[in-house]
């Protein structure tokens, strides 16, 4: 197996306290959300709860819930309409996930099981759709056409980009801008919604609204790109997955897109064979990440991250200094110094 290294030698990345700090910043509201998330999950049919409770359970930092949290606290907001739309936002992320699953025909989430791996794939779908359903009662009882409408229109774009990356599956003439098409639609698209209704909530102007879907929006492509070079270059133990999930896979993302693109007629015909034919032999994995290192596919793909997090940092420059604002700033140097 190759080296694994971090994804920048030379600075220290701030860690998961990071993350960890905007959670104690909105810990009483998750607390409350939490709580919901476990209530709304209730059913008689007992393979709902039990299905989604594992998956719900199996980790993460809920990360999507808290950005909508920390969105209305940014915005001052005082009641607490947040919190069920914060639950909302989990749901659908938790059903995007089952879908996920099934499709890549993943057996590991997170270092564990996947729940498909666990109660079968027609378990998974079919739960996933309650648990968009339940996400949609959510909505209607908030009351608020303007949430209906983003949270709606994102699990639209959600579903769009699932089937957008079925297009690019396998095709190592993928373009880095049909890459982005698919990240933009299948992750950033939520994490601009979880933002935006946090001002939608607290009432605040256009402007408000548009820097925090800006701030989402950037902040989840870049969170994909890290994503997508964590499956080349960290421990199972820290990414929560076994290294090179992408490449047995055939999924198409940037690093890749980056190699082939860079690379001479042999290595080209080594991507097609692994990627495209899917006939892959023993030591091919190493050979894709070598490939990847001589032509800085990698660090590359963190640098176009990196340009991502300036335009997020830079949305937030609308809101005056707080502590929850310099907890998403901080989030977003974790997110591109991240070993997980």
């Amino acid at each position: 197996m190759a080296t694994v290294t971090t994804l920048d030698p030379k600075r220290r990345k701030p860690g998961s306290d990071a993350l960890d700090q905007l959670v104690a910043l909105v810990a009483d509201d998750l607390v409350d959300v939490n709580e919901l998330i476990v209530a709304r999950m209730h059913s008689p049919v007992a393979l709902i709860p039990q299905l989604a409770g594992y998956l719900v359970a199996s980790g993460g930092k809920r990360l999507r819930p808290v950005l909508t949290l920390a969105a209305a606290n940014l915005c001052g907001y005082k009641g607490d309409r947040h919190k069920p739309l914060a639950a909302c936002v989990e749901f659908i992320h938790t059903a995007t996930l089952l879908h996920d699953d099934v499709v890549d025909e993943s057996d590991l989430r997170r270092g564990q099981a996947s729940a498909n791996a666990v109660f079968g794939n027609k378990s998974s779908v079919l739960v996933g759709d309650f648990l968009f359903a339940r996400a949609f009662q959510v909505m209607v009882e908030d009351g608020s056409l303007d949430v209906l409408r983003i949270l709606s229109n994102a699990s639209a774009v959600i579903a769009e980009g699932e089937v957008l990356q079925l297009t690019t599956s396998n095709d190592t003439e993928t373009s880095e801008e049909a890459y982005l098409e698919v990240i933009k639609a299948k992750t950033a698209e939520l994490f601009a919604a979880a933002c935006r209704i946090g001002a939608v909530v607290a009432d605040r102007p256009a402007a408000e609204e548009e820097a925090l879907r800006s701030f989402g929006l950037n902040l989840g492509i870049a969170f994909q790109l890290v994503d997508d070079v964590l499956d080349y270059s960290a421990a199972q133990a820290r990414l929560g997955k076994t290294v090179g999930d992408d490449f047995r896979e055939g999924k198409i993302t940037l690093p890749v897109v980056l190699a082939f693109r860079r690379g001479t007629d042999e290595e080209r015909a080594f991507w097609r064979r692994t990627m495209e034919d899917m006939e892959q032999q023993d030591g091919d994995l190493d050979h894709a990440i070598e490939l990847m290192a001589r032509h800085n596919a990698l660090r590359d793909s963190v640098e176009r991250a990196r340009h991502y997090v300036s335009v997020a940092r830079d949305a937030l420059g609308l809101f005056p200094a707080s502590p929850v604002k310099r907890a998403l700033l901080d989030v977003l140097e974790f997110v591109v110094n991240r070993d997980y």
